[in-house]
């Protein structure tokens, strides 16, 4: 069983010192709390060794810097990444097309815009769209049917061609 009356008097004794150590190590209090209480999770999984050791606190700093510099490392590696391949390009705006078809697809019904998209844009077997949808396959070779003809008849009304066009 875990001795924590035993590690609740060193966290209450140890958790000001070490912040303050650690603050001072990454020069940020939010990071310098994230990484004491990592520390502290650590030496609670490890109470029945830790608590054992001359100095416990000595470890608690060791772990406790251990982690900061991990973390500084893991940042520094992602501004260095960010560095040489540059800020991802800005987002394209889509065409008037892929509106028109979304737009048309937001008016069908639920189940005729699941057959569709799961089938034509997802490329999934009328099988694998029955099971995911929980409905025979019969019926899901209806919904995209109907789907279809609903869809071709909203997109040549937004297009301003006549339906039999």
């Amino acid at each position: 069983m875990a001795d924590v009356a035993g590690f609740d008097e060193f966290y209450h004794g140890s958790r000001h010192r070490l912040l303050g150590y650690v603050f001072l190590l990454t020069g940020d209090l939010a990071e310098a709390q994230d990484v004491v209480q990592e520390a502290y999770m650590r030496a609670w999984q490890r109470w029945s060794t830790v608590h054992g050791y001359d100095d416990p606190e000595a470890w608690m700093r060791a772990v406790a810097s251990r982690i900061a510099v991990s973390r500084w490392r893991r940042i520094r590696g992602r501004a260095r990444a960010y560095l040489r391949h540059g800020a991802a390009g800005p987002v394209l705006a889509p065409s008037l097309n892929t509106v028109a078809v979304v737009e048309a697809l937001r008016r069908l019904p639920v189940e005729q815009r699941e057959a569709i998209t799961m089938h034509h844009l997802l490329d999934m077997p009328v099988v694998d769209v029955a099971r995911e949808v929980g409905a025979p396959v019969g019926t899901v070779k209806a919904r995209l049917h109907r789907g279809r003809v609903a869809l071709a008849e909203l997109l040549a009304i937004d297009s301003g061609e006549p339906a039999d066009a």
